[in-house]
C-alpha cells in the first residue's frame, strides 16, 4: 500500500489485515500505521523517497496507490514495482471524464487528456488521469485496475464533508437543510470501496470501473436524518428549496457539502453515474445510517478536530449566511 494511514488507504489496509493478508505500507510517517502492517518510511515527493522500497527484495500480489497530486510519484513507484508486483490498483476519480457528463455515463465516456506521466501538479482531473496513464504505462492494460470513484464517505474522512454535517447538526438549533428532501444521493462508503478493491484483486479484474452506489441509494433527507439520530441532537432541519439556496449565493458541494441542485450538469455529473459494472462485480453498499453512525463514533474518538487535507478546498457554510437565509 502506497500511503495507507488516511481515509481510503487506511480502509484498504484495515480490510486487507482483516482478511489475513500480509500488508506493507510505504508512508511518510505523519500518522501511525494500522497495527499489524509492516511499515516502510519514505516521502514520494523527495528524490530518494522510494529508497526504503527499492532496498527490499520482496514481491507482492498487488499494489494500491491513492495518490492525487502530480502524476510523477505514481509513475516512479509503478516503474520501480512493475517487476515485483503482479497487479497495480490506482484509486482514481470520476473527475477524469470530460465536462459536462451526460446522466448515466459509463467507463466508456470521453476522458480528459491528462497530464503526462512525469508532470508536476496541474489540476485535479488532469493529475488523476495522468496517474492512470502512469500506472498503465508501467503495468500495461492486463495488470492495471483503475478505480474511478464518485463521492466517498465514512470513517477517517479527511475531506470534511460528512464530518461537517455531523458537527453542524450536533451543535443544534435551526439547520439549513438544502432541498428537496428526496434528492437522490450516490456515494460509496470507504469500507465498501475497500472491500470491492480487494475482491477485484482476488478476481484479477482489470480496466476501469466507476465506483459508487446505485443512484438513490440514499437521499439528502435520509442522510441528514441519520446525522440527527447519530448525534442525539435536537437540531431542527429546516428544509429550504434549491432556488432559495442558490439565490443566496451559496455554493453547492462546497459550502453545503454533498448537496447539489436536483437538475443540471453538476447533478448529472455527481449523482447520475453509471455503476453497473461495479455492481455486477460484487460492490455491496451498506445503509446510510451505518455510514453516518460509524463516522460519528470515529469523530467522537478523536478527542480533537477531524483531519483535513490541505490540498482540498475548505467546506462548510458560514453561520452568518445560514442565519440570514433562515431569517434568524
Amino acid at each position: 500500500m502506497l500511503g495507507g494511514t488516511e481515509f481510503v488507504g487506511r480502509a484498504v489496509v484495515d480490510a486487507a489485515l482483516t482478511r489475513g493478508w500480509d500488508v506493507t505500507l510505504l508512508h511518510r510517517g505523519n500518522h501511525e500505521p494500522p497495527p499489524g502492517a509492516r511499515s516502510l518510511l519514505g516521502d514520494r515527493t523527495s528524490p530518494d523517497g522510494l529508497a526504503a522500497l527499492a532496498g527490499t527484495t520482496d514481491t507482492w500480489d498487488a499494489v494500491v496507490d491513492t495518490w492525487s497530486a502530480a502524476p510523477r510519484p505514481v509513475r516512479d513507484a509503478a516503474r520501480l514495482l512493475a517487476g515485483r508486483v503482479a497487479r497495480h490498483v490506482y484509486v482514481s476519480s470520476c473527475s477524469v471524464y470530460t465536462w459536462p457528463r451526460a446522466a448515466g455515463y459509463t467507463e466508456e465516456a470521453p476522458l480528459v487528456e491528462g497530464a503526462s506521466a512525469g508532470a508536476d501538479a496541474t489540476e485535479y482531473a488532469l493529475d488523476k488521469r495522468g496517474g492512470e496513464l502512469a500506472a498503465v504505462e508501467a503495468f500495461g492494460d492486463a495488470r492495471s485496475l483503475l478505480v474511478r470513484c464518485g463521492l466517498i464517505l465514512g470513517p477517517y474522512e479527511n475531506v470534511g464533508r460528512l464530518p461537517w454535517w455531523l458537527g453542524r447538526i450536533a451543535a443544534g438549533g435551526p439547520v439549513l437543510a438544502p432541498g428537496p428532501r428526496e434528492l437522490p444521493l450516490q456515494y460509496v462508503d470507504v469500507r465498501d470501496l475497500a472491500e470491492w478493491i480487494l475482491g477485484a484483486v482476488e478476481a484479477e479484474h482489470t480496466g476501469a470501473y466507476n465506483l459508487a452506489s446505485a443512484p438513490g441509494h440514499a437521499t439528502m433527507g435520509a442522510l441528514l436524518d441519520a446525522c440527527v439520530r447519530a448525534t442525539g441532537s435536537r437540531a431542527e432541519l429546516r428544509w429550504t428549496d434549491p432556488e432559495t439556496v442558490l439565490a443566496a449565493g451559496i455554493e453547492p458541494w462546497t459550502q453545503l457539502p454533498v448537496w447539489v441542485p436536483p437538475t443540471g450538469e453538476l447533478h448529472d455529473s455527481v449523482y447520475a453515474l453509471g455503476v453497473g459494472r461495479a455492481l455486477r462485480t460484487g460492490l455491496r453498499c451498506r445503509p446510510v445510517e451505518e455510514t453516518v453512525e460509524d463516522t460519528w463514533h470515529w469523530l467522537r474518538s478523536l478527542g480533537a478536530a477531524a483531519p483535513r487535507r490541505t490540498d482540498r478546498p475548505a467546506v462548510g457554510l458560514d453561520p452568518a449566511v445560514e442565519a440570514k437565509v433562515l431569517g434568524l
